[in-house]
Order: C-alpha cells, then sequence, then structure tokens
C-alpha cells in the first residue's frame, strides 16, 4: 500500500495582494506560490523589491491597513489564514503556530528591559499550560539549546550587553519559546559577519533537525540559502520564476532570472556589476513576465501573458515560456 502523503505545513497558493498610495493600488504580490513541506527549510530568494518582506507580513498577517489580499489562500495547518480574526492569529497562530526571527538583532530587542522581562511576555501570551508554570526554566533551557553563554545570568541582562551573534541567538529562542511548528525566519544573518554567520546557519539546521520543525527561511543571499534550505523559490516582482530541491535549481536553473541571480552572486564573478535595468515599479508593473523587460530570451508571449507553473522532474516547477530550451551563456551588465 502506498503511504498517505503528507500534507504541506504551509501552503501559500496563488496569493495576489495590493497597497493603496498615492499613485493608485501597487500589486505588490502577483500569484505568489510557496510550500514548505513537513520538517524542510525552504528558501525563498529575490532582488530587494521582489516582494520577500511582503510574504512574510502576509503570512504573519501583519499587513499595513493599505494593504488587501486580492486572492489566493495562506493555509496553515488546513486553515487559511487570510480567514482567521485577529485575536485567533494573536493568541493562537502568532508564537504558538509559527515563531519569528526578525532581521535585525540590534532593533527587535527593547534596550530599556531586561532579556528575561522581554522574553518572559512571549510565554506568558503565547506559551502552552507548561512552560507559564516556570518560564525561567524554560527560557534558560533554551538559551542552552542555542548554544548562548550563561544561560542563567543572561536573563538579568540588558541588549547592549551582548554582541550581535549572541542577539540572535536570544531571537532564535524566543521564535522556538512556545513550540511553534513552523519558523519564519527574515533574513536571520544580514547583518552579522561572515563567521558568526556560519555558527547561526549550523545552530538553525541543527535545531530544526532536532525539533522536527519547519522553517520558511528569507534571503538574498544564494550563498546563504545553499547552505541551509532543503529546498528553494526564487520570486521576482512579486511573482514567482521558479521552484525546487536548492541543489537542482542552482545546478540547472530552467528561468533565466534564476540563473542571472546565481551567475552574479560574488563567488561566481570578479565583476561588481550585475542584472541590467531594475525591478519594476508595483504600479505600474509591465504585462507579462515582469521579468521580460531585463531578459535576453524574452519573445513576444512573454510580455502579453504571464504562464502558467509547469511541473518538471523531481517537485520542480518553472514559470516562464522558454523553460525547456536551453539556457546559453548569458551576460550580465
Amino acid at each position: 500500500m502506498n503511504a498517505t502523503p503528507v500534507p504541506p505545513i504551509l501552503s501559500v497558493e496563488g496569493l495576489r495582494i495590493s497597497l493603496k498610495g498615492d499613485e493608485g493600488r501597487a500589486e505588490v504580490l502577483d500569484r505568489i506560490d510557496v510550500t514548505v513541506p513537513q520538517g524542510r527549510i525552504v528558501g525563498v530568494v529575490g532582488e530587494s523589491g521582489c516582494g520577500k518582506s511582503t510574504l512574510i507580513k502576509a503570512i504573519l498577517r501583519i499587513l499595513p491597513k493599505n494593504a488587501r489580499i486580492d486572492s489566493g489562500a495562506i493555509i496553515f495547518e488546513g486553515e487559511d489564514l487570510a480567514s482567521l480574526s485577529e485575536r485567533e492569529m494573536s493568541r493562537r497562530i502568532r508564537g504558538g503556530g509559527i515563531g519569528f526571527i526578525p532581521q535585525d538583532p540590534y532593533l527587535a530587542l527593547n534596550p530599556v528591559f531586561r532579556i528575561g522581562t522581554q522574553l518572559g511576555e512571549i510565554l506568558r501570551w503565547h506559551a502552552p499550560p507548561q512552560f507559564k508554570a516556570d518560564p525561567r526554566g524554560r527560557l534558560v533551557d533554551l538559551f542552552r539549546a542555542v548554544q548562548l553563554p550563561d544561560p542563567e545570568g543572561a536573563l538579568d541582562r540588558y541588549p547592549h550587553q551582548f554582541s550581535g551573534g549572541q542577539r540572535q541567538r536570544i531571537l532564535i529562542a524566543a521564535a522556538l519559546a512556545c513550540q511553534p511548528r513552523l519558523i519564519v525566519a527574515d533574513e536571520p544573518t544580514t547583518a552579522l559577519d561572515v563567521t558568526t554567520q556560519q555558527e547561526i546557519l549550523r545552530l538553525l539546521r541543527d535545531l530544526v533537525a532536532e525539533l522536527g520543525v519547519s522553517m520558511l527561511f528569507v534571503s538574498h543571499d544564494f550563498g546563504v540559502v545553499s547552505q541551509l534550505c532543503d529546498d528553494i523559490s526564487v520570486i521576482y516582482a512579486g511573482q514567482t520564476a521558479e521552484s525546487g530541491p536548492t541543489q537542482r535549481v542552482l545546478h540547472d536553473p530552467r528561468h533565466p532570472y534564476t540563473r542571472m541571480l546565481i551567475d552574479c552572486h560574488p563567488d561566481r564573478t570578479d565583476s561588481l556589476v550585475g542584472i541590467p535595468g531594475t525591478v519594476p515599479s508595483p504600479v505600474r508593473p509591465p504585462a507579462g513576465c515582469r521579468f521580460a523587460p531585463r531578459c535576453p530570451l524574452a519573445i513576444d508571449a512573454c510580455r502579453t501573458v504571464l504562464p502558467e507553473p509547469t511541473r518538471l522532474a523531481e517537485g520542480r516547477r518553472v514559470v516562464c515560456w522558454r523553460h525547456a530550451d536551453p539556457l546559453p551563456e548569458l551576460e550580465l551588465a
């Protein structure tokens, strides 16, 4: 007998989000698809301005007031998060179901409160009953798990008394405090030096394996994603370009944007320039594929109609009219 497929813990399906501004509504996400299987780390990669942060805010339901979900679904453990009330999101999903690791460890902690006070509030509002009985003990255990020096004493210290890497470990502990099933990480190594970055990446992978949680890891760095993530989803200007197992996508990209983004990584080129052109404005995006104005392989169909995702072998998907054509060596600017 065939085993019943395990549903993904998170499935973002055809998500479209727009923001109301002075120039009209800006379509910041356009039919985004991202899937996080149980127990895996999925990376979301794209240039600045491609919609990565908007995707995170949509999942956590912390979009600004001028934002609107126009269509699509955000399915977490079988529930569409877009349909839940703010009370349900606050009490049941944020912290308890989905943990969040912010980008900047220097700004995420309040400088006037001790670490124990700040993380104790998380446990007070979101933790299961077994952790509320002894919040200090729970935090000490978490600090040991993230390898923070002097875990007992750390609770009585202020954020400025820790290094950047130590603050990031505290934020990882905070994300894990209430036993979430999914961790959303927003470029958590960007503000760290290279050595500390490697330590945090190893820690994240070890914790995911040990605790059996899933992770959505947002980054602009293919090097970081290649070390940490099992699967990858590449987005451009609010549209999904391609997705699949990380190593397959990195070694055989089927979308020109993915190929050019990989080729301009510092590890692969001596040039300081990258892909010609800029990410288009979400207020007046081009029709069809939004990468078409910058793509050297674009044809007329690319400029008029965005194709439906094409499923390839090994769980890969690509949204490109020319995905089956061999990609030649592409010249960067």
